[in-house]
């Protein structure tokens, strides 16, 4: 009888673990970019383990009134694709995993990682 009621619960603990959906996930590492300050100096911000496959508009740059964000690097384990406007909009450039990076020429507002 125990060892019925054990296995029965087994089953479904291994049930629910299989239903549960599993995380969005998100990309391991740093992608940083430069970008002008509100002093006007140039500055370097960095987005830590950002989220995958969701649009992620660049905090300081996503207001088309500012200048764009320029010279990303991506140092996750995920490809970063970058656009040119806010909302992962306008035309696009892909960073490989790992070390990929652009120049300053590269202007972007907004990344997705893949």
């Amino acid at each position: 009888m125990r060892l019925r009621t054990s296995v029965a619960a087994a089953v479904g603990a291994l049930a629910l673990v299989i239903a549960l959906p599993a995380s969005a996930g998100a990309a391991e590492g740093d992608f940083t970019y430069k970008h002008v300050g509100q002093a006007g100096a140039v500055q370097t911000s960095t987005l830590e383990d950002p989220q995958s496959r969701e649009c992620i508009t660049l905090p300081e740059v996503g207001d088309e009134r500012t200048e764009p964000a320029h010279s990303p690097r991506n140092n996750t384990d995920a490809t970063a694709t970058v656009f040119t406007g806010a909302d992962c909009e306008g035309e696009h450039f892909s960073l490989r995993p790992n070390g990929g990076k652009a120049s300053e020429r590269l202007k972007v507002r907004s990344v997705v990682f893949s």
